[in-house]
């Protein structure tokens, strides 16, 4: 089942962050659908936090986008090469968001490995944020889509995660005390496919 808004809109940015984790992230360009289970997430808690592209309330062009109503992409540049996938969270003017580190490929993984330019599968195929984008054909240009549409979007499909671990955030020591904020989790491959096989 699709998420919906309820889902977004919430105001715990940490608890989405942790309740995404074993849903299904779907794309679908060009008549290609492509996804698989999220298996990282990193929160950015808003205007508060140091780590946020939104903190301190700055407003530009790119992060306005963060400030839409939960269930809204916002994906943007990195070094000029990578675009990052995040999911907005909470309601209008509250930029909360989830960055999507890692999914755990389940559909359309030769189109993924085509994208990659990579001919076998290999655990580095979705196991960072840019390499996930790359791979599922998101571009900081889709930025601002809905996920409640039918170019991205994020499903339930009953996977049930009790175990994950749960780390500071990774490459944001400029955000000083807020770097070591416990606000990644992530799934062992391990740990995934024995849920999946139990199900």
């Amino acid at each position: 089942m699709k998420l919906k808004t309820d889902f977004y809109e919430r105001p715990d940015v940490v608890q989405i962050a942790k309740d995404l984790l074993g849903k299904y992230l779907f794309t679908r360009f060009d008549n290609v659908t492509t996804g698989g289970i999220i298996t990282e997430t990193e929160a950015y808690n808003g205007i508060v936090d140091k780590a946020s592209h939104a903190y301190n309330d700055r407003r530009t062009a790119r992060t306005e986008i963060m400030y839409a109503t939960g269930g809204t992409a916002y994906i943007y540049l990195c070094y000029g090469i990578h675009s990052l996938f995040n999911v907005v969270s909470n309601v209008q003017n509250v930029p909360h968001a989830v960055l999507i580190r890692a999914i755990y490929p389940t559909h359309g993984i030769n189109h993924m490995l085509a994208r990659r330019g990579m001919k076998t599968m290999k655990k580095n195929l979705t196991a960072g944020p840019g390499t996930v984008s790359q791979a599922l054909g998101i571009h900081y240009a889709d930025s601002g889509l809905s996920l409640l549409g039918n170019k991205i979007w994020i499903e339930d499909k009953g996977l049930v995660i009790n175990e994950f671990k749960t780390t500071p955030r990774i490459g944001v020591a400029y955000a000083k005390e807020d770097a070591a904020l416990p606000y990644r989790f992530v799934i062992e491959h391990k740990e995934l496919e024995i849920v999946i096989s139990n199900q």
